[in-house]
């Protein structure tokens, strides 16, 4: 009885403290051990929301990324560091593989420190491009802080994104009105190449900003690396396999300077002219929701009980996902979907322009039907619907391929043979109506075959008679 509790308690331990659904062990990177002290509060909330962080250095060479060709974190934060590159443990080809392996990163820059050249790489490979000089950083003269960048205006104030997904609360919420800021101080800005669909920017530069190198004053106003809309502060991309990559163009965002700092707008937000009272940023939260999505705390999605069998009311309809179907038969399918929100999950409800699809297909999709909500419990809702099967037999798959930005990907397939009528399952002749005309010519046929061999049998031949010279008289 005691190991029985035992088991239970450890159990229960771990649902406690997974604070991310694909794990909560956290490497994070940082060259100079001394600047931990400007990260604590942040690196506080997330050993509140149970991850396990691990703090090392990347000239370390014993910390790697992967153990027995396995990894050996679940998730990796690179702070800005001030050498050339990130040493051999930290290669462009050793982060895509993380990535590849199911891990998430969580990339910071900063203008105050180049950026490595390996970091350089990496967000070449992924299609996200830095300015050619690592000292630019982000300006904006319109819409800064008057009170810490009255005259260098390097820190950059940007309304709160709107709701990305707004069937998770606390979400990149939040519109800019009624006080919500972003602050951005002394970050570089990226500009995204057109040939990765799978890169989203949850937060861009205002219209008024640009790209600056304060040691080129004039050439760097006239021809900047880019402006406005151009510019994106924090990049998000996850790749095919549902890993999580995301850049922040300022790592200051993350420390506890910004994260209660009192910042005065300038007129350039709209809805706040010069002279506008003290407002404490949202960075915390803001970066809390960032980080969140890239761990894995938001957005994810997972498949429960998928079922398939035919309609209530005929024969076999007890019986759950058979493995063999017959054409035109009426069939329904469902399947249960649920989301991770921070430490539990959540009915999965999709936005309200936008539905999960079933895809019943052979090479193409014979059906495309939108699944409708039928049952909704305390942590998923089911979606179903019902159709007749195609008149067509071979192999088919009921088939979701939901991929929506910032949702993890959703690919079930699930394999079913449909075959022809039995020859005892065909309706007898008499009842298709089709086939009337035909009964009828066949019945005509018969029945004048048969008067004419009556009236050929019952006709009597007249018979002859000789005369007497021999010849036939009728």
């Amino acid at each position: 009885m005691r190991w029985i509790l035992s088991f239970c308690l450890l159990a229960l331990a771990a649902i406690v403290q997974a604070a991310s659904s694909s794990g909560n062990k956290l490497l994070v990177v940082l060259e100079e051990l001394a600047e931990k002290s400007k990260y604590t509060t942040y690196l506080g909330d997330l050993e509140a929301r149970g991850f396990k962080i691990t703090i090392d250095s990347p000239k370390n060479e014993k910390v790697a990324l992967f153990e027995l060709g396995e990894r050996a974190y679940d998730h990796l934060l690179l702070l800005p560091s001030k050498s050339k590159g990130l040493g051999p443990q930290f290669t462009p080809k050793l982060l895509l593989d993380f990535v590849n392996a199911g891990g998430n990163i969580l990339l910071t820059l900063s203008a105050s420190n180049p950026t490595p050249t390996t970091v350089v790489s990496l967000l070449l490979e992924l299609d996200i491009h830095l300015p050619t000089d690592r000292t630019a950083l982000v300006v904006d003269h319109f819409n800064y802080d008057t009170l810490s960048a009255a005259e260098a205006h390097d820190v950059v104030l940007v309304p709160r994104p709107d709701s990305i997904r707004p069937a998770v609360k606390n979400f990149f919420k939040g519109d800019g009105k009624g006080g919500e800021v972003i602050a951005f101080p002394r970050g570089v800005g990226q500009t995204l190449g057109n040939a990765s669909p799978l890169l989203t920017p949850i937060l861009r530069a205002p219209r008024t900003a640009y790209s600056y190198n304060p040691k080129e004053d004039v050439e760097g106003v006239e021809d900047p690396f880019a402006v406005g809309q151009q510019l994106s502060l924090i990049t998000t991309m996850q790749a095919r396999n549902s890993a999580r990559f995301t850049v922040i163009g300022s790592a200051e965002m993350l420390e506890n300077t910004w994260f209660d700092a009192k910042v005065k707008r300038s007129a350039g937000l709209g809805d706040v002219a010069a002279g506008a009272k003290k407002v404490q940023t949202s960075n915390r939260e803001f970066v809390k929701e960032v980080t969140g999505w890239t761990f894995k705390e938001l957005g994810v999605l997972k498949v429960g009980a998928i079922e398939h069998h035919l309609i209530e009311g005929v024969a076999d309809d007890s019986i759950i996902n058979p493995k063999i179907y017959r054409v035109k038969n009426e069939v329904t399918y469902s399947i249960e979907l649920s989301e991770y929100s921070w430490d539990h999950w959540v009915p999965f409800t999709p936005p309200a322009d936008d539905v999960v699809q079933l895809e019943f297909s052979m090479l193409s999709p014979f059906h495309r039907l939108p699944l409708t909500p039928s049952t909704t419990t305390a942590n998923s809702t089911i979606y179903t619907t019902s159709f007749k099967l195609p008149d067509q037999h071979g192999i088919f798959n009921f088939k979701i391929n939901y991929k929506r930005p910032f949702l993890t990907n959703l690919e079930e397939k699930n394999t079913v043979t449909v075959r022809h009528f039995a020859h005892d399952e065909w309706p007898r002749s008499w009842a298709i109506s089709g086939a009337w005309p035909w009964l009828t010519g066949i019945g005509v046929t018969v029945t004048g075959w048969v008067a004419f061999v009556a009236l050929w049998l019952w006709s009597k031949p007249v018979p002859l008679k000789l005369t007497t010279s021999g010849k036939k008289i009728q």
